[in-house]
C-alpha cells in the first residue's frame, strides 16, 4: 500500500469516527433540549390549570381536544409519551404529556393530561440534522480530498527521488545529483543520497581498476611460471632424476589450476560488475560455437570412452551474445557433463530454439541442487576443477535474462541441466 493511499486511509477513518460520534451526540442533545423544552411548558399548564382549580373557576376550553384530557379514574402520574391519532393527517404523531392530579375539596378528585405535539420538534431536529449532517459530509470529502491533493503536492519530491533510484545504474560511473526541494526534510535526504552515491562511485572504480590491475598483473606471472616450468621438464638433465621431474610435473599443474582460477575469477567478477559492455554483443550462432567446443572436447570425449547424442534443430536464428560468453556458458556445461560422468557413459546434447540442454549419466549427488550452482562447489574434494563452472553458467544466464535449472532422474540415473533462453 502506498504511503497516500495508508495515510489518507488513517485520516478517512478518524474524520468518520468523529463523524459519527458528533452526529449521534448532536442528535441526542437536540432530543434532548425539545422534549425539556416541552415538558417546560407542560409544567407550566399544570401550574396554570392547578391555579384554577384551586380558585374555583373552570377549565379552559381548549382548540384541539387532545390537548386537554380529564379523568376521574385514576391514572399515572408524571411525564409520558404517547401516540395519537391526526385526523387531518390520518397518522399516528408523538406526544409528551404530563398527568396529574388535581385535588378537589368536595367533590371528586380528577386527573388531569396536558399534552404537548412533538411533531414540530421531530421535524425542527430533522432539518437540524439533514443541515449538520450534509455540513459535515462537505467537510469530509473537502478534508480528504484537500489531504490528498496537499500530500501528492508535498510528496512530489519524494516519488522523484524514488524515480531516480530505480533509474539509476552505478556502472554509467555518475552520482544521482539529486536537485535539493524546497522542503528541509526532503532537502536533507537527496543529500545524503548524493553523497552516498558519490561514495559508491568512487568505491566501485576503486575496486574495479584493482581488479583489472589484479587481473593483469598476476596472469602475466602465471603464464611465465607455466613455461619456465615447461621447459624445465624438458631438460635432457632432468631424464635420470625421476624425483625433481615428478615435483616439476606437480608444480607445473598447481600453475595450470591456479591459471584456470585465476581466469574463473576474473570472469565472475566481469560478470558481477557488468563490466561486458552491451556494445560487444555480436550476432551469434550457438550451433556453430556448438559445434566448435565439441570438436575440442572430442579428445576428452574419446579418453573418457563417452558416448555422445547430439540434437540441434535446424536453421536455428543467430542471438546478439558475447562470443566470449557465449562460448564460456556452453563449454562450462559440456566439461561438467564430461567430469562428472562414468567412464563408458553417455552425453545427450540438445540445441532448440528455446533452449540448450546437456544430460549426462554420472552417479548421483547428495546436498541440495540448489546449491550447485554456489562457488566452489565441488562434489569431489580431490577433483582439480575449481568448482566454478556452474557459477560462472549462472552469472551468464542471469547477465542475459535466461533460467538454468538442474534435474536428476533415477534408474538408470541422468542429471540434466537446461538453459531456457528467454
Amino acid at each position: 500500500m502506498k504511503l497516500l493511499a495508508a495515510t489518507t486511509r488513517y485520516y478517512l477513518l478518524l474524520a468518520a469516527g468523529l463523524f459519527a460520534l458528533a452526529s449521534g451526540l448532536l442528535y441526542v442533545g437536540l432530543q434532548w433540549a425539545l422534549r425539556h423544552e416541552a415538558e417546560e411548558q407542560l409544567r407550566g399548564e399544570q401550574t396554570y390549570v392547578q391555579q384554577l382549580v384551586a380558585q374555583g373557576q373552570p377549565l379552559p376550553a381548549r382548540l384541539f381536544a387532545y390537548q386537554l384530557d380529564r379523568s376521574a379514574r385514576p391514572r399515572p402520574t408524571g411525564f409520558g409519551d404517547t401516540l395519537l391519532l391526526d385526523p387531518a393527517e390520518r397518522e399516528l404523531v408523538p406526544f409528551r404529556q404530563l398527568t396529574f392530579r388535581v385535588p378537589a375539596s368536595g367533590r371528586t378528585a380528577e386527573w388531569i393530561t396536558v399534552r404537548k405535539s412533538l411533531v414540530e420538534s421531530q421535524d425542527l431536529l430533522r432539518v437540524v440534522l439533514v443541515v449538520m449532517l450534509g455540513a459535515l459530509g462537505l467537510l469530509l470529502i473537502g478534508v480528504v480530498g484537500l489531504n490528498r491533493w496537499l500530500a501528492r503536492r508535498l510528496w512530489a519530491p519524494f516519488q522523484h527521488t524514488l524515480g531516480r533510484l530505480r533509474a539509476y545504474d552505478l556502472h554509467r560511473h555518475q552520482p544521482l545529483g539529486l536537485p535539493a526541494p524546497a522542503i528541509n526534510e526532503f532537502a536533507e535526504l537527496n543529500q545524503a543520497l548524493n553523497q552516498l552515491s558519490e561514495r559508491l562511485v568512487a568505491d566501485y572504480e576503486s575496486l574495479r581498476q584493482f581488479t583489472e590491475n589484479a587481473a593483469h598483473e598476476t596472469q602475466t606471472p602465471l603464464a611465465i611460471m607455466q613455461a619456465k616450468l615447461e621447459q624445465a621438464l624438458q631438460a635432457p638433465a632432468l631424464l635420470d632424476d625421476e624425483a625433481t621431474m615428478l615435483l616439476l610435473s606437480d608444480a607445473r599443474r598447481a600453475a595450470q589450476r591456479l591459471s584456470r582460477l585465476h581466469q574463473a575469477l576474473t570472469l565472475l567478477s566481469k560478470l558481477e560488475n557488468q563490466q561486458f559492455a552491451l556494445a560487444q554483443a555480436v550476432p551469434v550462432h550457438l550451433d556453430q560455437v556448438l559445434h566448435d567446443r565439441l570438436a575440442m572436447l572430442a579428445p576428452l570425449l574419446d579418453a573418457r570412452n563417452l558416448r555422445l547424442t547430439l540434437h540441434v534443430a535446424p536453421n536455428l536464428p543467430a542471438r546478439r551474445l558475447h562470443l566470449g560468453l557465449a562460448d564460456s556458458l556452453l563449454q562450462n556445461l559440456l566439461q561438467n557433463a564430461i567430469k562428472h560422468n562414468l567412464p563408458g557413459g553417455e552425453i545427450v546434447v540438445s540445441l532448440t530454439q528455446s533452449a540448450f540442454e546437456v544430460s549426462n549419466t554420472g552417479p548421483a549427488v547428495a546436498g541440495d541442487p540448489s546449491r550447485f550452482f554456489e562457488r566452489f562447489r565441488k562434489h569431489n574434494a580431490a577433483s582439480d576443477s575449481p568448482g566454478l563452472g556452474l557459477s560462472i553458467v549462472q552469472h551468464i544466464c542471469a547477465y542475459y535474462g535466461f533460467r538454468v535449472r538442474y534435474a536428476y532422474a533415477a534408474g538408470p540415473a541422468r542429471h540434466t541441466l537446461r538453459v531456457e533462453f528467454a
